[in-house]
């Protein structure tokens, strides 16, 4: 349980004062639903109010904070902004301009009697003018105008000043903590104290110490967290698979596996005969064959009497994993089965009836292979596919399934840096599919301006008469669903204009049903043109389609764009990627498209990823809502994360784990951090 120290900060937002139903929405809407997502909720830059006596045009542009007297008030036809002239102490005059409440604006400048006023000096034709003044305070009430202010990301509805009041009270409620952090370590870097440090960041954002004391302690409760659960697991026993081959060696496949595929099927059958249960990561970059070395493994599974599960983050790569391995394993004493939440009925119940009798060899689902209804036999492997989509909790759940802990085999298909490999899946061992299957062409990747989007249909007309298959990607608009829908059937409606009867279009609000057979359609060639949003990003395989067109491109991460281009050159044929760019782009847009044309690379690709977008988007955690990192930087977290691996080691190995007095601040750190699966792992945690 979380400690009662903690319970202040992680109170509903709405024990702050002044937080009604009208305030509650905007910070609902930044997912500020509790205090400690106020504490952490820094500021991204801030406001420097220079002090001055005198008005100067030099200061044009700047902020500041100035005494000034009321002189006179104007308002053009009782209708236009309001306007209060207004002298410094040597007569200079400044135009203070309201465009409301005129009425107010008289209460706070009384003509005649002097005010600290602080707000944005500008120009207006020959005049100084000041916008609105952010501070019209009295005479010697300066302490409450901060010559530093910090800015917050805000939502509408929400400002600066009343995020500035609410983040004073969130801190106001932070307990007295230990420190979790190696005094020399911390003394090293010259890091403040954990209150400290949350205080000076709040009102101080240039205070680089302060923010990396923070980040630190986040990266810190991360690997902290994952060296828990691999201890945790290496001490558990769980079953030895040795397979003796049979299955294997009847497989009949289309190519031979490459060294990298060898080399990482040996270190899971290695992996497999320990007592000790496998936690490994198989990164492959797309089309790397990674679905060939997930089956090997779990036919091992299989010939030693245990039965293997493959969890997909969708039902559209459940049935395309379930309809690949039911072809590779036609012919062999192997039962494959799917469930999904489409299965109803006496489907399920089968499915169900096989999996707890063991006459179920191999199962591939959703989510829905988690429910508590679903008992193996024997669950010896669990494989997790698209792995960022899974956090540690779901792994720990697919675990429980078994009286003993089952091996555990997650894949990616988005090629992560090392660094990155270390803060996400440091609790796993890595293999890595680094070569190419025989056949794979490198795909063409052009960048066109959407100007020349007549053309771009032009090619396509070209491309359907000549018999091939293309996909058609509509843009991401804001991560709004009913945007992308949107958007995607306004698509299919002028390109179906054009070539009758040729397109089909998905989306994620479509039914199961619906989906699967406008994607069957397409797979069987009855269809030219699949137009989608990224619901196609994972799981589609069809040889026919050489031709990828990407709307808007540049509103697309790099990872994202190297998975939908990844769906194209699966067959023999020579395979373009058009990305279709905006007319205005930022730099950074321009180099991810740089990138892409430039390289297939996705490994290369990830780590200029990083570089560009930070680890959200190469993990995929934007897209789905699940980053992990609040406090720190991607870069920081590249910087710091070897550092607190080494300093959790320490903590484990030296300095009495989790039961010393610095091990007891690092427990209340990982509740803190809302790493508490880590917690619960430990005796009496």
């Amino acid at each position: 349980m979380r400690p009662d120290i903690l319970n202040p900060l992680f109170a509903e937002v709405e024990v702050l004062k002044g937080i009604g139903p009208q305030l509650a929405k905007p910070l609902h809407r930044l997912k500020l639903d509790r205090v400690i997502d106020i504490l952490f909720h820094l500021p991204v830059s801030w406001i420097d109010r220079k002090r001055v006596t005198r008005l100067d045009e030099a200061d044009v542009g700047r902020v500041i904070t100035i005494e000034l007297t009321a002189r006179d008030y104007r308002q053009a036809g009782g209708r236009g902004p309001f306007r209060v002239y207004a002298a410094d102490g040597g007569g200079d005059y400044v135009t203070l301009t309201y465009f409301n409440n005129p009425g107010w604006a008289k209460k706070q400048l009384p003509l005649g009697e002097p005010r600290l006023v602080s707000g944005k000096l500008d120009r207006y034709g020959q005049e100084l003018q000041m916008v609105h003044p952010d501070y019209v305070l009295a005479p010697g009430e300066d302490a409450d105008i901060p010559e530093r202010e910090p800015v917050y990301p805000l939502s509408e509805g929400l400002t600066n000043h009343r995020l500035g009041d609410l983040a004073g009270q969130a801190l106001a409620r932070r307990p007295d903590l230990g420190e979790w952090i190696e005094p020399s370590l911390k003394a090293r870097h010259g890091w403040p104290d954990w209150a400290e440090a949350l205080d000076t960041a709040h009102r101080d954002p240039a205070a680089a110490k302060a923010r990396e004391r923070l980040a630190y302690d986040e990266v810190f409760a991360n690997q902290l967290a994952l060296m828990l659960v691999r201890a945790s697991s290496r001490r558990r026993k769980g079953v030895p698979l040795l397979g003796d081959g049979r299955l294997r060696d009847q497989l009949r496949l289309p190519y031979t596996p490459t060294g990298a595929q060898q080399r990482s099927v040996r270190e899971i059958e290695g992996d497999l005969q320990q007592e000790t249960p496998m936690l490994r990561l198989l990164q492959g970059d797309v089309g790397s064959g990674k679905t060939l070395v997930a089956l090997m493994a779990m036919l091992v599974a299989v010939e030693a009497g245990a039965q293997a599960a493959l969890l997909a983050p969708t039902e559209i790569l459940a049935r395309q994993h379930h309809d690949n391995l039911s072809r590779l394993l036609a012919g062999l004493p192997v039962n494959v089965a799917i469930l999904t939440s489409r299965e109803k009925g006496r489907a399920r119940e089968s499915c169900l009836m096989g999996l707890a009798d063991g006459s179920i060899h191999i199962l591939i689902g959703t989510h829905a292979i988690f429910q508590e209804k679903v008992a193996y036999k024997r669950l010896g492997l669990a494989v997790v596919d698209e792995q960022h989509r899974f956090g540690v909790a779901q792994r720990m759940m697919l675990a429980s399934k078994a009286e003993r802990p089952p091996h555990l085999l997650v894949m990616t298909a988005t090629p992560i840096p090392r660094t990155l490999t270390l803060t996400h899946y440091g609790e796993m061992d890595v293999s890595r599919l680094d070569e190419m299957p025989p056949g794979r062409q490198p795909i063409e990747t052009r960048v066109i301006s959407e100007d020349r989007m007549a053309e771009v249909i032009d090619g396509l007309g070209r491309h359907i008469a000549a018999g091939r298959q293309a996909y058609w990607v509509c843009p991401l608009v804001e991560e709004s669903e009913t945007s992308d829908l949107a958007a995607a059937e306004e698509r299919a409606r002028v390109l179906g204009q054009r070539f009758p009867g040729q397109i089909g279009v998905v989306h994620g609000r479509m039914k199961g049903p619906e989906k699967d057979a406008v994607m069957e359609a397409f797979v069987g060639g009855r269809i030219a043109v699949l137009v989608a949003t990224t619901v196609i990003e994972v799981g589609v395989d069809v040889p026919n389609a050489s031709l990828m067109i990407v709307e808007h491109a540049d509103r697309f991460g790099l990872a994202q764009l190297h998975q939908l281009r990844g769906r194209v050159g699966r067959g023999d044929q020579h395979s373009v990627c058009l990305l279709l760019r905006g007319g205005s782009l930022s730099e950074t847009a321009r180099a991810r498209l740089g990138l892409m044309r430039e390289t297939n690379d996705g490994f290369r690709i990830a780590e200029e990823d990083l570089r560009l977008r930070g680890a959200g988007e190469i993990l995929g955690t934007r897209q789905s809502g699940e980053a992990e990192f609040r406090l720190a930087s991607p870069e920081q977290v590249a910087e710091l994360a070897p550092i607190a691996m080494d300093d959790a080691r320490l903590l484990v190995d030296r300095d009495g784990g989790l039961d010393s007095e610095r091990g007891k601040a690092a427990r209340t750190l990982l509740y803190l951090m809302e790493r508490d699966a880590a917690v619960g792992l430990l005796r009496g945690g």
